[in-house]
């Protein structure tokens, strides 16, 4: 289910809901401000079409708060309703506060946030649903972090409930502020069940409830790049051995020094858990409480137990061990329950860093992957290169920013990778494409010659963006249809010698041809000595595609040959596309074409043109 601790996006359409979004992320304590273009002045982020925003976000499963008719938010999500069970809480909020409309995912938070919204704004939740209108709560939907294991069976407890009967709560952990059942609806010898607990249910329980808190803490270790598998089935094999409930499971623990094992990011995506870490001196601390303290362990790594320590001290004060460390094939793993009457907090310790090195395409939002929308949205911290900082700001909003000059790309990149070493979620913003003459290999080449564990550990992901040669393709029509080469012309990092060398390689070989960084103020003769390349073997009716600021507003394709190309009008936001022997140009309808022939008239069997 979706947390309703998710911070919701609330969507303002004008001034006056503007005013009343601010308050209600002040009420919260969190959420950010989405608003309309040339109507919303302050908003942590911007949006032009509102029916494709909400749709949008809708898909990526955020919790929305509309400050506008219900009608509208109705509209623009029909098309894409699905499965109930996996779309997010869904909210239309009248501008003067006084009305709050659980629209979709009432049991997937939407009726809860809805009471909490008039609750903070003194208005009124206008909840449908008839469990929660007569019994003021929703058995398939409990609080963040516990899991209804079979929620078919909450229709019928529930329908029971609504009639007057009783039904029997039983609760073996976990807090117990939920559920509460209405008076007398309470007794033991009813014929429904509502079970709290972190055990696996019983097959043949079919007229039992059965709801896991989180109350579980696995807590593991390894020997050094261990298989992957093989601690994800010691997991599962040990909590079925125990009787214990996977759902019931609130995060997994291990010392910092086991952040890049496989096998932790493994356990993590196989049961759907935070995996957080502590350093030695925070396990050394839990000591008292272990079970099987070790000396070798503590002259290895500084504390006498990693997994019993990272589940206990995981799991909280007053927590104790259920499953006492078992060891298996270069695997250790402890479980630990919290108090009793607690909860395990997810928060304890730290994460393991991720670092994302998005590229945002040329800077048109038309050309960002839905990966790139998604990783700026979800990180903590951004850092770039402040014109490209600009043109995703939408996305940024008012997260914390590290922007650098220029040339600094190793500056940028190096402090990226030292904030997701701080266990952050980072991105690190490129235009184009991060793997085309961008920050990508600079951040591998960090990662690699570092001498930092904790560096060496971040979770890294490329998020991959349109490159300005794909950009003046799709411009231009098909350029790129047959082999094709990009050379940089910067020998800032590359020396002359070999550029001049790939130039005459891609002169010889006939390819079509791109160059990136073609000219500076400084850097004024590698572009002319390419042309004379090029024109030795291309004829001088060879197409050349000027392209200057692709995906922004001032941007402009000029078509000449390469006879008439004069190098003095290209800058460092130009792009320069040479065609081959082949290629040709025209013009449609005043558009500027240009496209390489593949060979499909020799396969239809027509003469060369």
């Amino acid at each position: 289910m979706i947390d309703e601790s998710d911070d919701p996006v609330i969507l303002a359409l004008t001034a006056g809901g503007e005013a009343l979004a601010h308050r209600l992320v002040a009420a919260l304590g969190g959420g950010t401000v989405h608003g309309r273009v040339g109507r919303v002045g302050r908003a942590d982020y911007h949006f032009d079409k509102t029916t494709k925003y909400l749709a949008d976000l809708f898909r990526e499963g955020r919790p929305i708060v509309a400050l506008c008719a219900a009608g509208i938010v109705i509209r623009a999500l029909a098309p894409h309703l699905g499965d109930k069970r996996a779309e997010p809480p869904v909210l239309a909020l009248s501008e003067d506060g006084a009305s709050v409309v659980p629209l979709l995912g009432g049991h997937r938070g939407a009726n809860r946030l809805a009471r909490r919204i008039a609750d903070l704004l003194g208005g009124h939740a206008a909840v449908t649903t008839a469990g929660e209108v007569a019994l003021g709560l929703a058995l398939d939907d409990p609080p963040p972090g516990w899991h209804v294991a079979n929620p078919e069976a909450a229709k019928d407890i529930a329908a029971a409930l609504l009639a007057g009967e009783s039904v029997r709560l039983t609760r073996a952990a976990g807090p117990g502020d939920w559920p509460i059942l209405p008076d007398g609806g309470t007794t033991d010898d009813a014929p429904y069940h509502i079970a709290i607990s972190d055990h696996r249910p019983a097959e043949d329980a079919s007229a039992t409830l059965h709801i896991h808190p989180p109350s579980l803490a696995i807590g593991v270790g390894c020997e050094r790049l261990a298989p992957a598998q093989g601690l994800v089935d010691l997991a599962r094999e040990t909590l079925a051995e125990a009787g214990l409930a996977d759902a019931a499971v609130a995060a997994i623990g291990s010392i910092d020094l086991k952040a890049d094992e496989p096998a932790m990011a493994a356990l993590s995506r196989a049961l759907d858990r935070p995996l957080r870490l502590f350093p030695a001196a925070a396990l050394e601390a839990e000591t008292p409480r272990l079970a099987n303290p070790s000396e070798t362990v503590f002259r290895e790594v500084g504390c006498h137990g990693v997994a019993e320590a990272s589940a206990l001290a995981l799991a909280g004060p007053g927590a104790s061990l259920v499953v006492p460390k078992v060891k298996r094939d270069g695997y250790t793993l402890a479980i630990a329950r919290a108090a009793d009457g607690m909860a395990v907090d997810p928060a304890r310790g730290r994460a393991r860093g991720h670092l994302s090195v998005v590229g945002i395409g040329p800077g048109d939002a038309a050309w960002r992957t839905a990966e790139a929308v998604s990783a700026l949205r979800r990180a903590e911290v951004v850092v770039g290169y402040g014109l490209y900082l600009d043109l995703a700001r939408d996305l940024i909003g008012g997260k914390p920013t590290h922007e650098s000059a220029l040339g600094a790309e190793e500056a940028r990149a190096a402090k990226a990778l030292a904030l997701a070493a701080e266990g952050r979620d980072v991105a690190l913003v490129c235009s184009g494409d991060p793997g085309i003459y961008a920050l990508a290999t600079l951040v591998m080449e960090l990662v690699e010659k570092s001498g930092s564990r904790a560096e060496r550990a971040v979770a890294l992901t490329v998020v991959p963006g349109i490159s300005a040669f794909q950009a003046a393709a799709a411009r231009l029509g098909a350029p790129m249809g047959h082999d094709f080469c990009l050379i940089s012309l910067s020998d800032l990092l590359t020396p002359r010698d070999t550029i001049m060398q790939r130039l005459e390689a891609a002169a010889t070989g006939d390819f079509v041809t791109a160059f990136y960084n073609p000219q500076s103020q400084r850097r004024r003769t590698l572009l002319p000595e390419a042309k004379r390349i090029l024109a030795t073997h291309r004829p001088p009716e060879t197409p050349v595609a000027i392209c200057r600021s692709l995906g922004r507003p001032e941007e402009a394709i000029d078509l000449v040959t390469l006879s008439d190309f004069d190098p003095e009008t290209v800058d460092m936001l130009t792009l320069v596309l040479i065609g081959n022997s082949q290629s040709r140009a025209f013009d449609q309808a005043g558009t500027p074409r240009l496209f390489t022939p593949r060979g499909y008239a020799r396969k239809r069997g027509e003469a060369n043109p």
